[in-house]
């Protein structure tokens, strides 16, 4: 019998992808000078566009942080597929929280520092960040469940405040290494520490 094809993934639109490539280009430029701070002229200079034609992308700057969070959480989704594919989950997504802490992660912690003071004032980049960090914990839930045999309902109950822990961390290493440089050999051992201890609780926590 022939082995069936491997799915062939749906094509990515144009005009989608060259969405991408803007936000992709003006993320340094849209953290080094803030939400506010940064102009649509700016950002229009820093992706090689008139500012006509980047307001056809992006009409705001709502727009341009909303479109931030959701191209961010899809990479997010693609990386807890894989780990859910995985025969270890556990050990997969804690290599996967690691890996955010390199320099090459670590270099959006300013990008998401403008971003979090900017939803301090602005109710909408507040509600955009919030449904990011619910769809994270929704993700995380769905691993422990797996992994304890729990329903995702009761383990979302009983390990919501682990896994907004767990976003707590690495969001804060990402802005502090903005604002301070890495973090030296004493703050990622406790980091790691605390990484290591929740999912070491959870995967004992059996149904």
């Amino acid at each position: 019998m022939p082995a069936t094809p491997a799915p062939v993934p749906a094509p990515v639109p144009a005009a989608e992808e060259r969405s991408h490539e803007i936000l992709a280009s003006i993320r340094q430029a849209f953290a080094e000078k803030g939400f506010d701070g940064a102009s649509m002229q700016d950002l229009a200079r820093a992706a090689g566009m008139s500012v006509g034609n980047f307001y056809r992308y992006f009409p705001s700057k709502m727009a341009i942080v909303q479109a931030m969070c959701g191209y961010d959480l899809a990479e997010i989704q693609a990386e807890f597929a894989e780990i859910e594919k995985a025969e270890e989950p556990m050990a997969a997504l804690r290599a996967r929280i690691l890996a955010h802490f390199d320099e090459e992660q670590l270099k959006d912690g300013q990008l998401w520092a403008e971003i979090t003071a900017a939803a301090i004032r602005k109710p909408e980049i507040g509600e955009a960040a919030r449904q990011m960090e619910e769809t994270i914990v929704t993700l995380l839930t769905t691993i422990f469940a797996r992994v304890t045999g729990r329903p995702e309902a009761e383990a979302r109950a009983r390990y919501e405040g682990q896994c907004l822990m767990l976003v707590m961390l690495v969001k804060a290493m990402a802005m502090r290494t903005a604002q301070c440089g890495p973090a030296g050999p004493a703050l990622e051992a406790q980091v790691h520490a605390v990484i290591d201890r929740i999912l070491a609780d959870i995967s004992t926590d059996k149904a």
